[in-house]
Order: C-alpha cells, then structure tokens, then sequence
C-alpha cells in the first residue's frame, strides 16, 4: 500500500470486508472520520487499513467491539499499557475456556440424546423431544 488515499470501496477489498462494515466502525467511533475529496468522497490512510486489519483479528479472538474499542484506546494513549492489555487478554481466555466447557457439555448432553434415539418411533416416543419436555 502506497501513500495514495484509498476509497471506501478499495479500504473494503483490502482488508476483506464490506463498505457497509466500514461506515459501522466509523459509526461506532472504532475508525476515525477520514477526510473527503473536494468531490466529497472518503480518503482512506493505510493507517486505517491497519487499524481494520486490527479489529477484524481482534474479533477473531472474540473480543467484542467495546473491548475493541478500549484495547484501540490503550493503545493510542499510552504505549505503556501492556499490563491493561495482558489483564484484558487473560479475561478473555478465561471468557473462552468457560465457554468451551459450556459447549463441552452441551455437546455430551446432546450426544446422550441422539445415542438414546432410535428414530424409529413415533416422535410422541422420541427420547429427544421427551428430554426437551422435561422439567
């Protein structure tokens, strides 16, 4: 990427996601305003295809935008900050390693059910649908 101002549509194709996508991050404060054209059109830096580069892994991650938006914070206002960022980043791990042992258990739960069906009844008899039932 050179120096030359990208449109949105360029901004788009080079991180990989859609205009629409981009008007929300400015929309929600995660990507500057740029400047315009005098033909009123949005010029992009290379520094916010970065920064898009960033939130699109951040949220691979599964940090949602408001940590998003302070990890960007952090990062702008203080070089410093890596203990904030390592605390934010231990939450997180911590948030998905309780969520895997939720689908774990979701997962067994619904491999005794389908282990239960026989699928050969009526569904009135289906395992399935009785445990669902249950109180």
């Amino acid at each position: 990427m050179g120096t030359k101002p990208l449109n949105i549509g360029a901004l788009a194709e080079a991180v990989g996601v859609g205009r629409e996508t981009i008007r929300f991050y400015e929309r929600r404060g995660l990507i500057p305003d740029p400047p315009r054209s005098t033909a009123g059109y949005r010029e992009y830096s290379y520094e916010t295809v970065q920064r898009v580069r960033f939130i699109k892994r951040a949220q691979e991650l599964g940090f949602t935008l408001a940590e998003i938006s302070e990890l960007l914070e952090l990062r702008i206002r203080d070089p410093s900050v890596c203990g904030v960022v390592e605390r934010n980043a231990r939450t997180k791990l911590a948030q998905v390693e309780a969520k895997i042992e939720d689908l774990d258990r979701i997962g067994a739960a619904l491999r005794r059910l389908v282990e239960q069906c026989g699928a050969q009844e009526a569904t009135g008899d289906c395992p399935i649908l009785e445990q669902l039932d249950a109180e």
